[in-house]
């Protein structure tokens, strides 16, 4: 596994403890985006199909996890200012959520604003699918910042 996805898992797993309880795994970041999972054992309801607070725990690490990959700094602090998600069939076994790569645009201007005033927001989209098919769609705008 590549070197960087492990590092970002490791960040998760020692600054968001309860993601080692998630069972939660950085799947991939590449120019498709950024992956996590979590198995629905560890976060299943009564129902014993997945929480929706996991599913929207996970949905918000998978671009958390993008915004702190692409910045690329780890003294950078990364927030959700605002998210919704919306179910839309039961995950059964495991919780997978991509972070896409926003439109070039988006993310150039995002990172011009993390540079010249050292905050910036971004909103982010993350799609949580299981078995090919989308079971959550999550939006949220981030807001990182630099570390003073």
């Amino acid at each position: 596994m590549d070197r960087a996805v492990l590092e970002a898992e490791k960040f998760l797993h020692e600054q968001i403890p309860i993601t080692r309880a998630m069972g939660l795994r950085v799947v991939s970041h590449d120019q498709a985006g950024f992956t996590v999972e979590a198995p629905v054992a560890l976060n299943s309801n009564h129902l014993k199909t997945a929480f929706g607070g996991s599913i929207n725990a996970v949905a918000t690490l998978a671009a958390y996890g993008f915004l702190w990959m692409e910045l690329n700094d780890a003294a950078a602090h990364v927030v959700v200012a605002e998210s919704s998600i919306k179910f839309l069939r039961p995950v059964r076994e495991t919780i997978q959520a991509t972070c896409p790569r926003p439109h070039p645009s988006t993310l150039a201007a995002f990172r011009a604003g993390f540079a010249e005033n050292g905050k910036a927001q971004i909103p982010l989209r993350v799609e949580v699918t299981e078995g090919g098919e989308t079971a959550a769609v999550f939006e949220g705008r981030f807001v990182a910042r630099a570390a003073l």
